[in-house]
């Protein structure tokens, strides 16, 4: 019984590899810009040679106007950035500025940025910018409460969030349910 199943897929085998596709020139490639047996035309890619050398002068023309508005696109992207950033920051009484924006917290012991290990039950936070040893303070927008935090570590690497909280200062604001939380933070000092 094993013999016959060897000899079965052998001849399976040498089969398979002799054999041709049907209709070979339906899936031959017709160039670099365009996929194999696909029916609808690609877009050639910006480095494809040959056929930028044989451009005519009406498409560089449009290919001026293209890149003009390109930077234009560019120009505006910029500037609301801009706009945001200007609004997530504004200067306050505290000297070293108010920050708003989203906060989340962390409990997983590991190391921290500054040196030392993450201690899930000390006063601390993860900033991305602020100064090891500064301390912050951090007010829950949705209910009023806050608390004071060192930062001892860099992060939140999560678009969209400016700090994370140890898990005792996420307790202490009332966050712990939601996870992710808008806060005010006002630098305190050192």
């Amino acid at each position: 019984m094993r013999n016959f199943m060897i000899a079965a897929a052998a001849v399976a085998a040498v089969g398979l590899t002799s054999a041709a596709p049907a209709n070979a020139t339906y899936w031959a490639c017709k160039g670099g810009h365009v996929a194999c047996g696909s029916s609808a035309k690609a877009k050639p890619s910006r480095n494809y040679q040959p056929q930028r050398a044989v451009r005519s002068k009406v498409s560089r023309k449009s290919e001026t106007t293209r890149s003009a508005s390109r930077k234009t696109v560019k120009k505006r992207v910029r500037t609301s950035k801009v706009a945001r950033t200007s609004r997530k920051r504004h200067s306050g009484h505290s000297g070293g500025g108010s920050y708003s924006g989203l906060a989340s917290y962390y409990w997983q012991p590991q190391r921290v940025a500054s040196g030392g290990w993450f201690n899930p039950n000390a006063l601390t936070a993860a900033h991305k910018t602020l100064p090891f040893g500064t301390r912050v303070r951090v007010t829950n927008r949705h209910n009023g409460r806050s608390v004071v935090v060192k930062i001892n570590d860099r992060g939140p690497y999560v678009r969209g969030r400016v700090i994370d909280l140890s898990s005792r200062a996420a307790g202490v604001i009332g966050m712990k349910g939601s996870g992710v939380v808008p806060v005010s933070i006002a630098v305190v000092g050192r």
